[in-house]
């Protein structure tokens, strides 16, 4: 069963992931400064700790000293476990490493693992997080016919998965709390029990707090691309999605369709306009980089 999605991990999304740890994880040569910060590492839906030996060996060999921690948690299978029970599962497991690392830590998160880790830093009012990398994550939803969702679902598509994901049975499963169907809107906002939550797109008496804390973020980086495969639209890695139309909104363009909508999504355009507790220069920085791979974004949130 890994391999409907284990796969999804091939050694060229860790290259690609390469270049941004540089920039990251960084401390002076001098024996008397700091050390490196630790590194979180969260997989994602059908992987386990094991996808990311090459990226932690990585690690181990270009930055000798960090401490990588790759959870193992919500192996395989059990990933399909709901999402709201993973945020408390990895909040329990971070919470002791943040707490010895008083000058922060970088978290990577793959895949579904983006969700798991977004939702974290919401609810976490004490975490230190310096970096937060999405690395090809659905930060707003998945709409796209799988190998995953036919294995699991073998007599629905994705033109009628909505009956089984926007039921009480269906959010008990992780794909479904992140199951995004443009054509039935308000049955997404009603049933969703995650994504909507996270993304602000319905109130909730936690929608402030879990802004504030995710501001608490240092760096944002969102790592996707055109050649991902299985999330779908692939811009949903920058928070882009579909229309009603199954036409691809990017980020800044789904601001004026939703004047009140407090999702990161939105923060992130907010910072853009005016860096909270600062009056210099914003320090959020969209780069569309034209790679193969396709374009990233990295955001700086302090």
């Amino acid at each position: 069963m890994l391999g409907l999605w284990g796969q999804r991990l091939p050694a060229a999304w860790v290259l690609l992931l390469l270049p941004f740890l540089p920039l990251l994880l960084l401390a002076a040569p001098a024996p008397h400064r700091a050390s490196y910060k630790p590194v979180i590492v969260v997989h994602g839906l059908f992987d386990s700790s094991y996808s990311f030996r090459h990226l932690l060996e990585y690690i181990n060999e270009t930055h000798p000293g960090t401490v990588v921690t790759v959870l193992d948690l919500f192996d395989g299978r059990e990933s399909l476990r709901p999402l709201w029970e993973q945020v408390q599962g990895f909040r329990e497991a971070v919470v002791p490493i943040m707490a010895k690392a008083p000058q922060g830590v970088h978290l990577i998160c793959y895949s579904q693992g983006g969700l798991v880790c977004r939702a974290l830093l919401s609810v976490m009012d004490d975490h230190n997080v310096d970096s937060f990398i999405s690395l090809s994550s659905p930060q707003m939803g998945q709409y796209g016919d799988t190998d995953y969702l036919k294995w699991l679902f073998p007599t629905s598509m994705r033109s009628n998965l909505y009956r089984i994901c926007y039921s009480p049975w269906g959010q008990e499963f992780s794909i479904c709390n992140y199951w995004h169907d443009p054509h039935h809107d308000d049955l997404y906002l009603n049933a969703s029990s995650f994504l909507a939550l996270i993304n602000g797109e319905r109130d909730h008496p936690n929608a402030t707090v879990w802004r504030k804390n995710f501001l608490r973020v240092g760096h944002l980086v969102l790592i996707g691309g055109p050649d991902d495969g299985v999330i779908t639209p692939w811009q949903s890695s920058f928070f882009g999605f579909y229309d009603a139309n199954e036409t691809v909104l990017e980020m800044e363009e789904q601001l004026p369709a939703r004047p009140t909508h407090q999702s990161e999504l939105l923060l992130l355009r907010l910072v853009c306009l005016k860096p909270p507790r600062r009056k210099e220069k914003p320090a959020c920085r969209v780069q569309r980089q034209r790679e193969s791979w396709g374009p990233g974004l990295s955001c700086g949130l302090s």
